[in-house]
């Protein structure tokens, strides 16, 4: 089994990277949230989910380990293949999935493309203790709603930080400062980041 590819980035899309190491392009299939994290590197280092079936053998990267191990969690429910597994990822952090799941709320995981009642409901009952045992802990979601949270976070990103370690910055100065301004939640996230 291959645990992960380290290589050149030859392309990059939205949804693939083509990893090129030691004269080998290695095609792996991506998540946005993967997609976010590599852009703009010369190399990456992603971590390898290998779908073999009978008529193809097709990979998935992850920047992230946690976020393979929630994607293998993801595709052991019944009715979420590879595809729709990756939909999710792309269309939620490893952090607001986690505690999607962990908070029982279907109706968000049925905004995501793809997604029934009956299938958001699935994933809550099969993996809301599945998440405690395999590691990925739940984690305070990020105030979303908060204008100045959004701002913020869209500001760091913009300045060349990581969207994941901006959210968790942005998130940790309003669980402790609820009323800051954007500029003071920007100017406290750069001593920190």
């Amino acid at each position: 089994m291959i645990d992960y590819i380290k290589g050149d980035i030859a392309e990059l899309t939205p949804t693939s990277a083509t990893l090129e190491t030691h004269g080998i392009g290695y095609f792996i299939n991506i998540s946005l949230n993967t997609y976010t994290s590599i852009s703009g590197q010369k190399s990456a280092k992603l971590y390898i989910y290998e779908a073999i079936r009978e008529d193809a053998y097709q990979l998935y990267g992850f920047s992230e380990k946690q976020e393979r191990e929630l994607f293998i969690l993801l595709i052991s429910v019944s009715g979420i293949g590879a595809s729709t597994g990756r939909m999710i990822l792309s269309s939620m952090t490893v952090q607001e999935l986690t505690n999607v799941i962990a908070s029982g709320n279907s109706d968000i995981l049925k905004t995501v493309k793809g997604i029934g009642t009956k299938t958001a409901q699935r994933v809550i009952v099969d993996l809301k203790d599945k998440i405690k045992v395999s590691g990925i802990e739940s984690v305070e979601m990020f105030a979303k709603t908060s204008q100045a949270g959004e701002e913020a976070i869209a500001a760091l990103v913009m300045l060349g930080f990581p969207q994941q370690a901006s959210q968790k910055a942005v998130s940790k100065i309003l669980k402790d400062k609820p009323d800051s301004t954007v500029e003071q939640v920007i100017k406290t996230a750069l001593k920190m980041l």
